[in-house]
């Protein structure tokens, strides 16, 4: 829904409420879906969130609560009794109770804790002894299970009495006794076969695709992308099932990892908060580190300008192009990193392939920088109608500026993998500090070689 539509609801509501006509408030809501509710709830004062949360159904109740963010949950549990709370985390799937624990302040916990019931409170726990970016942190253990000795008749029956409670019953998992998880079989094939009486080991494909419990979450993402799954099995040491994985966690997972990407790449400390929900104090603390840290690195360039004062007072128009050259070397070296670190995100690239991103580097550097340096060597005689020598050190120092800027960028994220540094903290304001330094040293050695300065 669009944020015109989203206004527009918000509007209707409010007015539905402060008629007192909730009968009518109640019918509007039942129509529309939980995301779309979830943003308006998002922008209700605190004191209306239990008032319009009450007059939901149960299971859209807990649909839009998922949907809300931390601080909005927190407001909502506020404002609703114990008895309302616990109708509401009974209806949440295990995962997603597991990330509201995660979230909450302790004292908010225990009262979560404390109305649900046993078995999804033995779930959570469970859930919280696994690393929170790992799968078995975003898996969910409300799944689908069949045995290899049910027949298609048995398998319906049982999806039918079990299946409402789990998160998706597209795929249905086979385990033996010991819970080893042996094959997949889909209900559209259940539904589809036309023998009643054939075992479900006869017709699964055992040859299933599956994580650790301990699989980093951006790799169990990938795995999504490149199979096209809705749902992705987790074992544990053993091979036993214990939970899956489902596409829109990993759509969510995806989402955080490139937002929190996009913020290193910028020079930001990444935040789960949407913009507005974050405060000055947490805006400035995200972006000043940074800063100080970039500005103090950046010292570095002047103390190269320093150290060539006297051979930029005997040519003083070698000033003029610092900017352009140390602008130049800083965009390509952004690219090349950027263009890395999305194939390293991806699965494209791994440090392994190191050689064959350099000698690849190397040459795309090499015709960028002759396309650049004849363009500026055209403009330098042409338009600014500076000597030959000083327009062939600036071109010479482009050509130079660029292969370095975009061999550097290459280099930078696949060694910070080996360091098992995020390679996002490599990304363009660390690049072009790095460069434009580098950039000064070339220039003003090719001007002291090719203008006896």
């Amino acid at each position: 829904m669009s944020d015109t539509a989203i206004m527009t609801l918000k509007t209707m509501l409010a007015n539905l409420d402060d008629a007192k006509k909730y009968q009518s408030l109640r019918d509007v809501m039942e129509t529309l879906p939980a995301p779309d509710l979830a943003a308006v709830f998002e922008d209700l004062p605190p004191e209306k969130l239990p008032v319009l949360f009450r007059l939901c159904p149960k299971d859209l109740a807990a649909e839009i609560f998922a949907e809300l963010t931390p601080e909005t949950q927190q407001n909502l549990i506020d404002g609703l009794t114990d008895k309302e709370l616990k109708a509401v985390v009974d209806e949440l799937f295990v995962d997603d109770a597991t990330d509201l624990v995660e979230e909450m302040p302790a004292s908010v916990v225990k009262r979560i804790l404390a109305q649900a019931d046993p078995a999804t409170r033995r779930m959570i726990n469970e859930l919280l002894k696994y690393p929170e970016d790992s799968a078995g942190g975003v898996m969910t253990t409300e799944f689908m299970e069949l045995r290899p000795d049910m027949s298609v008749t048995q398998a319906m029956d049982s999806i039918r009495a079990n299946g409402i409670d789990k998160e998706t019953i597209n795929n249905c998992y086979v385990t033996d006794k010991d819970r080893t998880l042996i094959g997949v079989v889909s209900l559209r094939a259940l539904v589809l076969e036309k023998d009643a009486a054939r075992l479900i080991r006869d017709m699964m494909d055992a040859n299933v695709v599956s994580v650790s419990t301990t699989t980093d979450q951006e790799d169990v993402s990938q795995l999504f992308e490149k199979y096209g799954f809705l749902a992705i099995p987790v074992v544990d040491a053993e091979k036993r099932l214990v939970g899956i994985v489902t596409i829109d966690d990993a759509i969510s997972i995806l989402q955080d990892e490139a937002s929190e990407d996009f913020a290193k790449m910028n020079a930001i400390g990444p935040s789960d908060k949407p913009y507005f929900k974050q405060s000055m104090w947490d805006l400035y603390k995200s972006r000043a580190p940074w800063l100080v840290f970039l500005m103090i690195s950046a010292t570095f360039s002047s103390l190269v300008i320093r150290g060539y004062e006297s051979a930029l007072a005997a040519v003083t128009v070698l000033t003029a192009y610092i900017p352009m050259l140390t602008d130049a070397g800083g965009n390509a070296g952004s690219q090349s990193t950027s263009t890395i670190i999305r194939g390293m995100a991806v699965g494209d690239i791994t440090p392994h392939d190191l050689p064959r991103i350099l000698w690849r580097e190397c040459r795309v550097a090499l015709l960028c920088g002759v396309t650049l340096a004849a363009c500026n060597f055209a403009k330098l005689l042409l338009f600014d109608r500076i000597a030959a020598p000083v327009a062939l050190v600036v071109c010479l120092t482009l050509i130079c500026t660029v292969l370095l800027s975009q061999l550097i960028g290459g280099v930078l994220p696949v060694l910070a993998e080996k360091l098992k540094i995020d390679p996002a903290v490599m990304a363009s304001p660390l690049i072009t500090t790095i460069v434009d330094t580098t950039t000064l040293l070339v220039y003003f050695n090719i001007a002291k070689a090719l203008l006896k300065i």
